[in-house]
């Protein structure tokens, strides 16, 4: 659905009167084209004393092609130039007034203790005012559960808040990430990085993504192409024939992937027309149904031999405030949205379907995570969503297998068109780009995590939100 209150403050007019008034001033939020770079501007990239990506940190943004400054860290320095960038110093007392940055990249590893918190905001402080529109920042840490002292634990803890309140401050739709990189995950840090710096991850602000050891070794002569990383891929996508499922299904089919789309029978006509585009396939059936489970891995087995990608995207909502709602409502949302995703995955997994280096990506909501009125049945299942990825991480791991979830906030479907008009807009501009989503950035934060790339990536929630005011 158009947003027509984000076109008129983006007329010239517009923006002079939203601004003399106070109005909120949505920004045009860049987003990916195919062909496009990594990161379409300058990097500085930084790190605190005692830091250990900066080497990995420097491969990737060489193997990108960044324009990569320095901040004048000598170790860093060595570190860059170890990895191949050929990088410039950035010097905050003598840079030009119009130097700008596309993306801020720090590496806050090294830090031990409160009190050398204060290089995050050294390196961050000259530069925050020099970010670009639709720029980034993203700051790597370690988990504070992989510190060895107390000290550091509560300084790497300290960097949530930090980069939470940068993505409340940056505005015209730049945006800020930390991401936990465990000890031995310095290597798997490319897809995330790419992600994060590049328009794919547009409505993705203020998140805390953790990144270990890959889960499977890569295969000996494994080379992939970063434009279509899914090629010889086989994607099943539940909930297919509309919406942000069928957004998925054309992300996933852009980057390479065969995609099975799967809906109710009902939907048969929509989901046919969509995946003959994409040169995909159908699977038209009932996820709730007895039969489903088996049904599911049969045709996967039978036709690809096995599938890499399984997107759990269908679910429902019946809302009703709890005193009101009928067992059949709450029944039918648990049904579809937490109990059939458990009963395909057993099923998949109980018949060896899923294939090495596999991936379970699940579509939760930040009504999981927040909670919301009226919606007591279709909060339960999406909690209860982001439950199966934080369970069976572990245990998918050992089998080479990563699971995660995304959890979207405000994104402008046919649903919430349909809301009234004072709801409708306070969900567009709770968050920090001050707007709705659209169903691809969905899509393109489940491709980054359904990328061969991320054998690292498993057991994280990203809230697809713009950082909504709402929830953690």
């Amino acid at each position: 659905m158009t947003d027509r209150y984000q076109q008129l403050v983006n007329t010239p007019i517009g923006k002079i009167v939203s601004k003399q008034i106070g109005l909120p001033n949505p920004p045009r939020l860049e987003r990916y084209e195919p062909g496009q770079p990594v990161v379409s501007g300058p990097v500085l990239l930084g790190a605190a004393p005692g830091g250990r990506l900066g080497e990995a940190l420097s491969a990737v943004l060489a193997s990108a092609h960044a324009d990569t400054l320095t901040a004048m860290d000598e170790a860093l320095r060595t570190a860059a130039a170890d990895a191949g960038l050929n990088a410039a110093i950035f010097n905050p007392d003598a840079a030009p007034e119009d130097q700008r940055f596309k993306a801020l990249v720090f590496d806050a590893s090294g830090i031990a203790d409160s009190e050398q918190l204060h290089a995050a905001w050294a390196f961050l402080h000259p530069a925050i005012r020099r970010v670009l529109p639709s720029g980034r920042v993203i700051v790597l840490g370690t988990p504070p559960e992989d510190c060895k002292l107390p000290e550091q634990a509560v300084a790497q803890r300290a960097l949530e808040g930090l980069v939470r309140a940068v993505g409340k401050e940056v505005k015209k739709g730049a945006t800020a990430q930390l991401v936990y990189v465990r000890p031995g995950g310095e290597a798997e840090l490319e897809s995330t990085l790419r992600f994060f710096l590049s328009p794919r991850s547009a409505f993705v602000s203020g998140q805390v993504v953790r990144i270990g050891a890959a889960v499977t070794a890569a295969a000996t002569a494994e080379t992939l192409e970063w434009e279509r990383p899914l090629t010889g891929k086989v994607a099943l996508v539940t909930g297919a024939a509309r919406g942000i499922g069928a957004a998925i299904a054309e992300v996933l089919a852009r980057d390479g992937a065969h995609v099975i789309g799967l809906d109710i029978p009902a939907m048969s006509q929509e989901l046919t027309e969509g995946m003959s585009e994409l040169g995909g396939s159908v699977l038209a059936l009932d996820i709730t149904s007895d039969t489903a489970p088996a049904e599911i891995a049969s045709h996967v087995l039978e036709f690809h031999g096995g599938v890499d990608i399984v997107v759990h995207n269908a679910g429902v909502t019946r809302d009703k405030t709890l005193g009101r709602m009928t067992d059949e409502l709450w029944s039918t949302v648990m049904s579809i949205n937490l109990i059939a995703p458990q009963r395909i995955d057993k099923e998949l997994f109980a018949r060896k379907a899923v294939r090495k280096n596999g991936r379970i990506i699940c579509v939760s909501s930040i009504s999981g995570i927040a909670g919301n009125a009226g919606q007591t049945n279709y909060s339960t299942s999406k909690a209860g969503v982001i439950g199966i990825v934080e369970e069976f991480a572990p245990a998918l791991a050992k089998r080479g297998v990563t699971i995660n979830a995304v959890a979207p906030g405000f994104i402008e479907t046919k649903m919430t068109a349909a809301m009234p008009l004072a709801i409708r807009e306070a969900g567009r501009r709770m968050n920090s780009l001050s707007q709705g989503g659209l169903p691809v950035d969905v899509a393109e934060t489940i491709a980054w995590f359904a990328s061969p790339a991320s054998r690292g990536v498993t057991g994280n929630i990203v809230r697809v939100c713009g950082q909504s005011l709402l929830g953690a």
